[in-house]
């Protein structure tokens, strides 16, 4: 059973906020890799907010020689669906899950809770959210995949069954390729879940037009 490596960052925008958005950087980067983007956003309109940016554990990456490097889990091969570290997977998503809970006995209600995250933390916000016993307010996923995809059907929980489904993908991805993330879109769809999905002229990253989606996305579900 893995332990979260470090406290993740937390920052408020304000006393006593009524809404907590939770998210997972990628492969090889660390809790402070999304803090740029929580201050680009203005959710304002919603009051204020708790941004937590946890750490993954560190680990080994088979596909890069066994180098140890933060990762929520083992990245086997380049063929992303084939052979997944099941075990990485569903010991992470147990962090993560705690994370939400910590945020319920904050005070924070499920349903203003989002989970999101960027390619290796997008497989695990899908991964938590489908399966949370708690009704959240959305799931995000930026630049990845549906992780688990075969199993996802019988383990997804019926409380997140109506929960809005933000994915967003890069037209030049070279790591997750765009017909992985929009065959996870698929999925998802055929699962009966609503998902607003977009893509951008962009590679492996973050512009500032999916920013400003995303922020119009989360005002009306936390709205």
């Amino acid at each position: 059973m893995s332990t979260m490596p470090r406290l993740p960052i937390e920052i408020e925008t304000g006393p006593e906020p009524t809404a907590a958005i939770i998210i997972m950087h990628g492969l090889g980067a660390d809790g402070s890799d999304f803090v740029p983007v929580a201050q680009e956003l203005d959710l304002g309109a919603v009051g204020n907010v708790r941004y937590v940016f946890p750490y993954a554990p560190v680990i080994p990456v088979t596909i890069n020689g066994g180098y140890q490097m933060p990762a929520w889990y083992d990245i086997l091969g380049a063929d992303l669906v084939r052979r997944e570290d099941e075990g990485g997977l569903r010991s992470s998503r147990t962090l993560i899950d705690g994370l939400v809970d910590e945020q319920i006995a904050r005070g924070i209600p499920a349903e203003r809770i989002v989970v999101a995250g960027f390619s290796q933390g997008c497989a695990m916000a899908l991964m938590t959210g489908l399966r949370s016993p708690h009704r959240l307010a959305g799931i995000v996923g930026l630049s990845g995949y549906l992780p688990l995809a075969d199993t996802t059907a019988a383990e997804r929980h019926a409380a997140n069954q109506d929960t809005p489904i933000f994915l967003a993908a890069g037209e030049y991805d070279g790591i997750v390729r765009m017909e992985r993330a929009s065959a996870s879109r698929d999925a998802l769809t055929a699962l009966g879940y609503t998902v607003d999905w977009h893509t951008y002229p962009m590679e492996h990253s973050v512009c500032r037009e999916e920013l400003a989606d995303l922020q119009a996305w989360l005002l009306k579900i936390l709205g």
